[in-house]
């Protein structure tokens, strides 16, 4: 390995370890986001079984159905915590004060991102071991089940990425709180709560065709109902990897652009 390949790892590895501490040390960044998604789970689950008995429900069981939705709100809070945490850095100076040593953007970008990294890993797991003890059987068995626990934590990285291109476009915490509420509606008008081939209205079908997210949440779900799905699989791996690709683009040239305005 090169010396210049080392010393960017190197400095990965030193902002990787400030921001998992730092999200250690803020109980409301782990708690909320691993609690939160399983609280609206089980009240899903049960105020929703009967869509269970319509014709052509994919499962027997709403909770088999649902249980992609928490790695999905999992994601959005990676995205808000992730950009809070790099605008906070900007706020204070800590970003500019980076500027002024040899930290190269890479560094910078990778390193922030691991905290968000953490959380997703840490609530994939959780979300999936909860699942398995209520009973939610994963079709897709054992090796399933790891692959299911790769895509949610590459649909977090993804989501991470584009909390980050917020933050550094916007340079606030509470612009990135602003977009919050619009990544939820992302979820809401997706194939999140509801079988796009039985949503009767239209528009709403047509909307959850065309959002990214219903390939993601089709893609976990599918590992849990069908067992193994390529095409589901490759749309969601896909669209996760294309996301993060085009988020963490973004993001470097929106560094680069805040680095050379400050």
């Amino acid at each position: 390995m090169s010396r210049g390949a080392s010393t960017t790892l190197a400095q990965v590895a030193l902002l990787a370890r400030r921001a998992v501490y730092r999200t250690l040390r803020q109980p409301a960044q782990i708690v909320f986001p691993l609690a939160f998604p399983l609280i609206l789970l089980a009240v899903n689950a049960s105020g929703l079984e009967a869509a269970t008995d319509l014709p052509g429900f994919p499962s027997e069981s709403y909770l088999d159905f649902a249980l992609a939705i928490p790695f999905m709100q999992g994601a959005l809070f990676a995205a808000l915590n992730g950009g809070q945490d790099l605008a906070r850095d900007i706020e204070s100076g800590f970003l500019d004060r980076l500027a002024m040593t040899p930290m190269s953007g890479a560094a910078l970008l990778a390193g922030q991102l691991g905290g968000a990294l953490l959380m997703g890993i840490a609530s994939a797991m959780l979300y999936l071991l909860v699942g398995v003890i209520f009973g939610v059987g994963i079709a897709a068995g054992p090796v399933g089940a790891l692959v299911l626990l790769a895509l949610a934590v590459a649909t977090s990285f993804a989501f991470a990425c584009l909390g980050t291109f917020v933050a550094l476009r916007a340079g606030s915490g509470e612009a990135v709180q602003g977009f919050f509420p619009l990544f939820f509606v992302l979820l809401f008008l997706s194939s999140a709560f509801f079988p796009r081939d039985l949503i009767a209205q239209d528009w709403f079908q047509t909307v959850a065709t065309y959002n990214p997210v219903s390939y993601l949440v089709e893609g976990i779900r599918s590992l849990v109902i069908f067992g193994w799905d390529g095409q589901a699989l490759a749309q969601a791996f896909g669209i996760a990897a294309a996301a993060t690709a085009l988020f963490l683009a973004l993001s470097s040239r929106a560094l680069r652009t805040r680095l050379v305005r400050t």
